[in-house]
C-alpha cells in the first residue's frame, strides 16, 4: 500500500503537475493540502481511477484525499471544537487503515490568537491520536503539520527561532504525540540532516537547498510494523509553477 501526502498550494494552479505525478507514481492514496477551493476538480481524478473526498474552503486551506478503492466512515472535522470552520481535517478508512489528512495551522505570528489556535488544534489532534490508540485502530496521519520537529529539520535553526513552526511549545506537543506510541515514519528510517519538504519561493531557497521538513507521516504501532519505505520526492519542486512543498511517499507491506 502506497500513501502519499502533498501540500499543493492551490490545486487549480498545480493540477497538471499533480495529474502527471499520479500517472507516473500511481499511489493507492494521495492526500492533498491547501487545495484552496470549494470546487475540487473531481472529474480529472476520476478519469485516472481515483475516488475523491474533500473539504474545501475558498482561497484558503482545504484538504482532499484521493483513493483507488472506496473509502468508508469519512469524518470532515477534527473533534473538540464545533466552532472551528477551517477546512483542515479529513479522515477516511481505506483497506482497514484509518487515513487522516491534515493541514495543521501555521500559527504565526507567535503571541497572537493564531499561535493559540495552533496549539489548541495540536492538543485536539493529540486527543484524537490517544483515542485511536486506545481503540487499537491502525492509522496513518499525513499532511502539512507546520512543525519543524528538530533543528536537523531546517537548514538554519536561527532563521526559525521566532517562528511558530519551531517554538518549544509546538515541538513539545509534537513529541507528546510520539510519546503516546506513534512514529515519525520518515525520521524512523532516515536520520540524515538536510532532508526537507518545503522550500520558500524567495531568495533562491530551492536552488540553495534552504528548506525545512514540515510534511510528515505519523503511524500507529500496527502501521509502523508494516513500513517498508518513506521517501521525499524532490522532483516536483524543480518543475515550472511548482508548489513550494514536495510529496512524501509512505510504502507499507501487506
Amino acid at each position: 500500500m502506497k500513501i502519499a501526502t502533498w501540500n499543493v498550494n492551490s490545486i487549480k494552479v498545480r493540477l497538471p503537475i499533480v495529474v502527471e505525478w499520479l500517472q507516473t507514481h500511481a499511489p493507492d492514496v494521495l492526500m492533498l493540502q491547501e487545495i484552496k477551493t470549494t470546487d475540487f476538480p473531481t472529474l480529472e481524478f476520476q478519469q485516472l481511477g481515483y475516488r475523491c473526498e474533500f473539504v474545501g474552503q475558498k482561497s484558503y486551506n482545504g484538504v482532499a484525499t484521493l483513493t483507488r478503492q472506496a473509502g468508508a466512515d469519512s469524518v470532515r472535522m477534527l473533534a473538540g471544537d464545533t466552532a472551528d470552520e477551517h477546512a483542515r481535517f479529513l479522515a477516511v478508512t481505506v483497506d482497514g487503515v484509518r487515513v487522516i489528512n491534515i493541514y495543521l495551522p501555521n500559527g504565526n505570528p507567535i503571541g497572537t490568537e493564531k499561535f493559540a489556535y495552533k496549539l489548541a488544534w495540536m492538543q485536539r489532534l493529540k486527543s484524537e491520536v490517544q483515542s485511536m490508540l486506545e481503540a487499537e485502530i491502525p492509522f496513518v496521519i499525513g499532511g502539512d503539520f507546520n512543525v519543524i520537529p528538530d533543528d536537523i529539520d531546517c537548514s538554519d535553526p536561527k532563521i526559525w527561532r521566532n517562528d511558530a513552526l519551531a517554538q518549544p511549545e509546538t515541538r513539545a506537543l509534537w513529541r507528546s504525540m510520539l510519546h503516546l506510541g506513534t512514529v515519525d515514519a520518515f525520521r524512523a528510517l532516515d536520520p540524515r540532516p538536510g532532508q526537507y519538504t518545503f522550500w520558500d519561493y524567495q531568495a533562491g531557497a530551492w536552488r540553495r537547498n534552504i528548506g525545512i521538513r514540515i510534511d510528515h507521516f505519523l503511524t500507529s504501532p500496527q502501521i509502523t510494523d508494516r513500513i517498508e519505505a518513506c521517501e521525499i520526492d524532490k522532483a516536483p519542486r524543480a518543475l515550472e509553477k511548482a508548489s513550494d512543498h514536495t510529496p512524501v511517499v509512505l510504502t507499507l507491506r501487506g
